[in-house]
C-alpha cells in the first residue's frame, strides 16, 4: 500500500510539473488583487526592482486573439487605484477603448527622480540629496535615457510576452514623470504614439528639453513618426516654473502643425500641482483613448 500511494504522488507530481510548464508558455489571465502588484521584475540595466500594476479591459481572454493597445503610467503604486476606478467608470458606459493599463513603480519612490529627469543637474542633486537624507552621490539626476532603454527592452518585452499587446503603446506621467513623457515625445522615434503629459517639470536644468522640443518643433516641418495622440495638462495653481513652461511647449508644438499629430492641451482651473492627479485622469483616458 505505501508503494501505491507513493507511486501516485510521483505520477501526480510529475503532471502538476507538466501543466505548470505548459501555462507557462501561455499568455497570462488576470488575477484577483486589491493593490498588491501583479509582478515585481529585476532591471538589469539599472539594477533595482520595478513593481508592475495592471488593470484589463473586461473582455481579456486568453481562448481568443484579440490583442490590445498599452498605456504605461509612471509613478504606478500611488496612482494605479485612481485610473483603475476611473477607467473602470468610463468603461460602464463603453466609452473607452479596450486597453491595457500597466503602472509602474520603483521600489523606493526616491528613485523616480534619476529615472524620469531628463539630464544631470549636479547642482540639484547635492541640494535632494540633502533634503533626502541621503548620502553625497546616492541620487543622482539625469537617468530617462536609461530608463527608456529599460522600458524597451525588459518592461515592455516582459509585458508582450505575458499577455496580449500590440504595438500601440501609450505613455502617461505626472511632474518629473510628465518631465518623462515629453522626452519620450521628442526622443523615443515613435515607439509610442499616444501621450499624457500632465504637470511637466519642464524647468528642469534650466529648461535644457524644453529649448531642445522647441528647436525640434520649429526647424522640422515634418517628423517621421506615426500617427500619434498628445494631451499636455496643467492646473492653473501649480508650481510657478510648471505653468509657462508647459503653456510654451505646448505652443511651439501645437504651430508647427504636424499632419500626424493630435494635439490637445488645458489649463485646469483651480487645480494644485498635486490635485492634478485625480482631475487629470479622466480627461487623459478620454482624449487618448475615448471611443469616437
Amino acid at each position: 500500500m505505501n508503494i501505491l500511494k507513493s507511486t501516485k504522488f510521483v505520477i501526480t507530481t510529475m503532471l502538476l510539473l507538466i501543466s505548470s510548464t505548459i501555462a507557462f508558455g501561455q499568455k497570462l489571465e488576470p488575477k484577483e488583487r486589491i493593490t498588491e502588484p501583479d509582478h515585481t521584475i529585476t532591471s538589469k540595466i539599472l539594477g533595482r526592482d520595478y513593481k508592475l500594476y495592471i488593470s484589463f479591459p473586461k473582455n481579456y481572454s486568453t481562448k481568443d486573439t484579440v490583442s490590445y493597445p498599452v498605456l504605461y503610467v509612471l509613478d504606478g503604486e500611488w496612482v494605479f487605484p485612481i485610473i483603475r476606478g476611473t477607467r473602470a467608470i468610463l468603461d460602464s458606459e463603453k466609452e473607452l477603448e479596450d486597453l491595457i493599463i500597466v503602472s509602474i513603480s520603483d521600489a523606493d519612490f526616491t528613485f523616480r527622480y534619476q529615472d524620469y529627469t531628463t539630464s544631470l543637474s549636479t547642482s540639484t542633486d547635492e541640494k535632494v540629496n540633502k533634503r533626502s537624507d541621503m548620502p553625497k552621490g546616492g541620487l543622482i539626476s539625469g537617468g530617462a535615457d536609461k530608463f527608456l532603454t529599460s522600458m524597451k527592452t525588459e518592461i515592455v518585452p516582459f509585458v508582450d510576452k505575458n499577455y496580449k499587446t500590440n504595438s500601440d503603446r501609450g505613455i502617461f506621467g505626472h511632474s518629473f514623470g510628465g518631465l518623462f513623457a515629453a522626452y519620450c515625445l521628442v526622443n523615443s522615434d515613435g515607439y509610442f504614439t499616444r501621450f499624457g503629459i500632465s504637470s511637466p517639470a519642464l524647468w528642469w536644468d534650466n529648461e535644457k528639453l524644453l529649448n531642445q522640443a522647441v528647436t525640434q518643433f520649429r526647424e522640422n516641418k515634418t517628423w517621421d513618426i506615426p500617427q500619434t495622440k498628445v494631451f499636455i495638462s496643467v492646473g492653473d495653481k501649480d508650481h510657478s516654473g510648471i505653468v509657462p513652461t508647459m503653456v510654451k511647449y505646448s505652443s511651439y508644438l501645437e504651430q508647427s502643425d504636424y499632419d500626424n499629430i493630435e494635439l490637445k492641451w488645458q489649463i485646469f482651473e483651480g487645480e494644485s500641482h498635486n490635485s492634478m492627479w485625480s482631475a487629470n485622469v479622466s480627461k487623459t483616458l478620454s482624449i487618448l483613448y475615448g471611443k469616437k
